[in-house]
């Protein structure tokens, strides 16, 4: 009950201070709480747990102000309520990673960007708060750097588990017309056979079905993954050099200061102390 009334209050505080987050807040959660029923009305299960995880992944940025004893600006929390929306209900529900091939790395590419944000903002807090050690401004961008890699490889590993231990296809095939293998060679010493201008590919499978693959030969996952963390390591990096200008040269640069600024956490302040009835 606490947390619940914790949560209403800072909800009620987030109204007051940002009223275009929470209206964005509503929005998406209406739209949400609307396709929740419609897939529930048309036995959508996998649809509606979707709509519900989204649910819950809304209410994680005040879950971490509580628990973190933070503020997260409405700037950085109208954005990861967008992503959510955009990864979950557009992507996953509306089928956008396949009707919108760049969807997907899109969304790689911002996920780069924030979590690279996550890293700076959060040891910058630590690094403003602490009268022992004061970190370099090189220093602090390549820990954010390092951060959003790890992010975007962690991914890579629950794309991959999702495929080899539930049949789903996170990652995403490609049709390929030349490739390398050692497998190939007929002498096993390690050479990597060439094999190029592939325009078909046929697969038979032990109960006799043929698949036939047109255009080449079908990769897979390895491109789709090196893709994927190529993009997140572009975000990050572009988040990274608005870092380092800001701490290099704070305000002096206003776009690197604006976006700085806008997405950064800062500690909760402390609570008014009740007064004491007469």
């Amino acid at each position: 009950m606490k947390a619940i009334n914790n949560y209403l209050k800072r909800l009620h505080n987030r109204i007051k201070e940002n009223k275009g987050t929470f209206i964005l807040y509503t929005i998406l959660r209406l739209m949400v709480l609307a396709a929740l029923i419609r897939s529930i009305l048309i036995h959508n299960y996998e649809g509606a747990a979707v709509c519900l995880l989204t649910l819950v992944l809304f209410i994680l940025p005040s879950f971490l102000e509580g628990s973190l004893q933070v503020e997260i600006p409405g700037l950085f929390q109208g954005i990861i309520y967008c992503f959510i929306f955009a990864a979950m209900i557009l992507g996953e529900l509306h089928n956008y990673y396949t009707k919108i091939p760049i969807w997907d790395t899109a969304l790689h590419t911002l996920n780069g960007f924030l979590f690279a944000a996550v890293g700076f903002v959060t040891i910058d807090l630590l690094n403003r708060n602490s009268k022992n050690v004061h970190l370099s401004p090189l220093y602090l961008t390549m820990v954010a750097f390092c951060f959003s890699m790890t992010i975007g490889v962690l991914w890579e590993f629950i794309e991959c588990a999702g495929d080899l231990f539930f049949g789903q296809d996170m990652q995403k095939d490609f049709i390929v017309q030349v490739f390398q293998s050692c497998k190939l060679d007929p002498t096993n010493n390690q050479q990597a056979i060439k094999v190029a201008d592939i325009i078909k590919t046929q697969i038979f499978t032990a109960s006799g079905q043929v698949f036939e693959v047109e255009g080449g030969y079908l990769d897979i996952g390895i491109l789709d993954t090196m893709k994927d963390l190529l993009v997140n390591l572009i975000g990050a990096v572009v988040f990274c050099i608005f870092g380092f200008v800001y701490l290099h040269y704070g305000s002096k640069k206003k776009l690197a200061a604006s976006v700085v600024e806008g997405l950064r956490i800062q500690p909760a302040p402390e609570p008014a102390e009740e007064e004491e009835e007469a």
